[in-house]
């Protein structure tokens, strides 16, 4: 592909730039630079996408500030709720075409022949890269992808409403599915905020009965407008006791998603005896468990990152259906450090996507 290509999309003809302008993590621990990029070329099994919209993650946040032990290497493009139409194809790709609309997340790709990826635990391959971490990311115009992991936007869904959905839904989603409660029974989601309001959704719209525990009482009013059937707020000193009194004993799952060390604790806490606490937030740090009382309440621990395939597909078709919504935020990429900033304060309610394209309110 020359510096200009010209491709068939939706339209008849578009001309794909040579550079770009993109969000830039140069140092960790420093503000993003909007700084110039080539547009990349798709080679073998390779799509380009052009960005419609992509929502801003915590785990964003954390790239930027190489927080977590298996760390990027700057410069690179963050941004894993990258939405957009695929612009160009290159060889051996069979499984998307031009002009659909796609969604590039965290899960970049996997090998697809270990013993996790042939149990649909792709998600931990040894061999998995990551969008916006390994691999450059959505808050640039254009990305690259590959075809057999990106997420099939359902038609109707809009670009911005599906931005968040491909990270924070599936997390929150599939983190639901692993507590396994069952219809009717309890659930409290720690951290009512980007995950948590997408959480509470998800679990009503699965049947569960919702206790909601975050600090901000402003984010614990959105979640009883959500649906929460209890709210608590973790700040005060019975808050567990609120949570096991609200329960009747202590929710049957607990859904941390709260990036919270105090949160963990409590959460465990707030576990019913036979429950199951599932972490999904990822704070810097490490915190002890309270070994007795999970051994002889048999509460189970559960690590759980993101979804596969199948629940994207799954977690997407709720908001098709018109089940979940997400709470959105739009933003220019030239705001992405406050937004970071916001971020970092706990002062996002909901979701911030970023708008590359007024293609992204359709």
């Amino acid at each position: 592909m020359n510096t200009a290509t010209k491709i068939k999309a939706e339209a008849p003809k578009m001309t794909i730039p040579s550079t770009m302008i993109a969000a830039t993590v140069t140092a960790f621990g420093k503000p993003l630079e909007l700084r110039e990029w080539p547009v990349p070329t798709p080679g073998a099994n390779e799509i380009l996408v052009k960005t419609e919209a992509c929502g801003v993650c915590h785990t964003d946040l954390h790239a930027a500030d190489g927080d977590w032990p298996l760390k990027p290497t700057p410069p690179f493009i963050p941004g894993h709720e990258a939405i957009g139409i695929v612009v160009a194809i290159g060889d051996q790709v069979t499984s998307v075409k031009l002009g659909e609309r796609v969604g590039v997340p965290w899960l970049y790709s996997a090998c697809g022949h270990c013993e996790y990826c042939l149990t649909a635990w792709e998600t931990v391959c040894g061999s998995a890269k990551f969008g916006g971490y390994t691999q450059n990311g959505g808050f640039a115009p254009y990305l690259i992808a590959n075809p057999d992991y990106v997420a099939h936007i359902p038609a109707g869904l809009s670009a911005r409403q599906a931005a968040p959905l491909i990270c924070a839904g599936i997390t929150t989603y599939k983190g639901i599915k692993e507590t396994e409660t069952k219809a009717g029974q309890w659930i409290a989601i720690s951290g009512c905020g980007g995950l948590g309001h997408l959480g509470i959704q998800y679990a009503k719209a699965m049947g569960l009965l919702v206790c909601a525990v975050d600090i901000d009482d402003d984010k614990l009013a959105l979640a009883k407008t959500l649906g929460a059937d209890a709210v608590v707020n973790a700040r005060h000193d019975d808050a567990v006791a609120n949570v096991q009194s609200a329960t009747d004993g202590g929710a049957h799952g607990v859904l941390i998603t709260a990036p919270s060390l105090p949160a963990f604790k409590q959460g465990v806490e707030m576990t019913r005896k036979h429950g199951t606490c599932v972490l999904v937030g990822l704070p810097p740090g490490e915190f002890p468990l309270p070994l007795f009382d999970v051994v002889a309440n048999c509460i189970t621990i559960r690590g759980s990152f993101v979804g596969n395939r199948q629940d994207m597909a799954e977690t997407l078709d709720f908001a098709a259906r018109g089940k979940v919504t997400a709470k959105i935020e739009m933003q220019p990429l030239a705001a992405i450090n406050d937004v970071f900033k916001r971020l970092a304060e706990g002062k996002v309610a909901g979701r911030v996507v970023l708008n590359f394209s007024e293609r992204s309110f359709q």
